[in-house]
C-alpha cells in the first residue's frame, strides 16, 4: 500500500510494500507531523517506509522516516514487532536530531 497526500502543506509519502496501513497508523503519522512541526516549522516533505520481513525470527518489522528540512534531511529508523511502538521510537529519534539543528 503506497499513498501520497498533502497534509498541512507537507508532502506525505507512505511506502508500504505488501502491507496494509490501517487508519489508526495513518492518523499517528499525521500526529507525528504535527508534533515535529513544533520543533522546526520549515518541513517540506516526510517519507515513511514500512517493511515487514515475517521470515525473520527477531525484529521482523522496520519503520523509517525521512524528514525534508533545510540543510541535511533528518532520517531515523527502528525495528521491532509493533508498528505503533516503532513509530514512536522513530519520532523520538527525529526529535533529537531536530533539537541539534
Amino acid at each position: 500500500m503506497n499513498y501520497t497526500e498533502n497534509f498541512e502543506d507537507i508532502k506525505l509519502d507512505v511506502q508500504a510494500v505488501d502491507i496494509t496501513i490501517n487508519e489508526e497508523i495513518q492518523k499517528e503519522i499525521r500526529n507525528i507531523i504535527k508534533r515535529l512541526k513544533r520543533h522546526i516549522s520549515d518541513v517540506n516533505f516526510m517519507d515513511v517506509y514500512f517493511t515487514d520481513k515475517s521470515g525473520k525470527a527477531t525484529n521482523p518489522r522496520k519503520v523509517g522516516i525521512r524528514l525534508g528540512v533545510p540543510g541535511n534531511d533528518a532520517y531515523a529508523s527502528d525495528t521491532g514487532d509493533n508498528w505503533m511502538e516503532l513509530l514512536k521510537n522513530v519520532e523520538e529519534k527525529l526529535r533529537r536530531q531536530l533539537k541539534k539543528k
